[in-house]
């Protein structure tokens, strides 16, 4: 499965970031895993949002099985966001 981050540049979720559930021509549904799961997936215009080209490994990694959850969604989040703090630093 092709996974995609997104962080969303606009609107009150503002910064927040996000996993491309679903895609349709200009829109895309976005998931979190808490506020936003995969069942009721926050909907957004693709123009509103960055996606985070060249994932490292091991969050591509976490979604290598069929199951596609929300615990995975949090946990690809928390990853990604533990290695951008790494790298500020």
């Amino acid at each position: 499965m092709d996974i995609k981050l997104a962080v969303s540049r606009s609107g009150h979720d503002k910064d927040s970031l996000y996993v491309i559930v679903k895609e349709e021509d200009n829109l895309v549904y976005l998931a979190d895993g808490r506020l936003k799961p995969i069942e009721k997936p926050k909907r957004k215009n693709r123009k509103h949002i960055q996606i985070i080209k060249n994932l490292p490994k091991d969050i591509t990694e976490v979604f290598t099985q069929e199951n596609f959850r929300n615990e995975e969604i949090k946990r690809a989040i928390k990853l990604y966001q533990k290695q951008t703090e790494i790298r500020r630093k």
